[in-house]
């Protein structure tokens, strides 16, 4: 089999052009960014190895299996993280947190950030990629989703303090500046579960309304933040009056929101400035 026939059996499927050269590209052993590579050698044969792995790998993808999964990688504010089915497949979405969570660290000196329900690592690492000062820490509920945060550290020479256990338990007694969460925010009846069947419903679902967790997040973050902190948190896309209304409840100040790449309100935070 060549590398154009390859393509086309992948197609044949229905998966993207795009998706389909990822794939083979990562089967390859070659870099994402190698397309061009791959137009110029169409004709040159699939190793044998790679040819038997094949048509697994694009049934896999047929299916809904996350392309990241597949390949065991994943670019996210740009660091190639390892990923797997224990954890989320990292969005674009969450680069938004990620955004805001710097804005407020390098207004510090030297700001000690956590970061809750961190999964494959990839909002702390990010954090601590792009403000070296910062002193960042974060944990997961899952061991799993741990070891791929902690592996994901190692391999980029980042330093984040890890540890096990449900939100703020691990922290008993510790305070910080800043507070990030991509926290479970999908609701029972979402029509959209169909799409993530494939990765861990621990980190997915949050109740009836999908607001469980921002909930205990909201009611109980401020006991983990010095005076003026933030809490920051992603949510759904249709969340954010309703996280900003639970916020602005419990005592929260100068609450707001911010809009993703798409223009939607995505993160919804506020400080702990004058609170009680």
């Amino acid at each position: 089999m060549t590398l154009a026939q390859a393509l086309r059996q992948a197609q044949a499927l229905g998966l993207e052009r795009l998706d389909a050269q990822w794939l083979l590209l990562a089967l390859l052993g070659r870099p994402a960014q190698d397309r061009a590579w791959l137009l110029a050698h169409d004709e040159q044969s699939l190793p044998e190895a790679a040819a038997e792995r094949w048509p697994g790998l694009i049934a896999q993808r047929s299916q809904g299996v996350p392309l990241a999964y597949l390949t065991g990688h994943k670019a996210f504010y740009d660091l190639d993280l390892q990923v797997n089915a224990h954890v989320l497949d990292p969005r674009a979405d969450t680069e938004t947190l990620v955004d805001w969570a710097l804005e407020r660290a390098q207004e510090l000196t030297s700001p000690t950030v956590l970061d809750l329900g961190t999964g494959s690592g990839a909002v702390a690492l990010a954090i601590a990629h792009h403000c070296p000062p910062a002193q960042v820490s974060a944990s997961d509920v899952s061991a799993d989703a741990l070891a791929v945060a902690q592996a994901n550290a190692e391999r980029l020479g980042l330093s984040v303090k890890f540890a096990l256990g449900p939100w703020l338990t691990p922290w008993l007694g510790q305070r910080f500046d800043l507070i990030v969460s991509n926290p479970p925010y999908v609701a029972e009846a979402d029509p959209h579960w169909p799409g993530l069947r494939h990765e861990p419903r621990l980190a997915l679902a949050s109740g009836a309304d999908g607001l469980d967790d921002v909930r205990w997040l909201v009611a109980h973050a401020a006991e983990h933040l010095h005076p003026g902190g933030w809490l920051l948190l992603e949510h759904g896309h249709d969340q954010a009056d309703a996280v900003q209304a639970l916020m602005r409840s419990h005592g929260w100040l100068n609450v707001q929101s911010r809009l993703d790449k798409a223009g939607i309100r995505r993160c919804t935070g506020g400080s702990t400035a004058g609170m009680k």
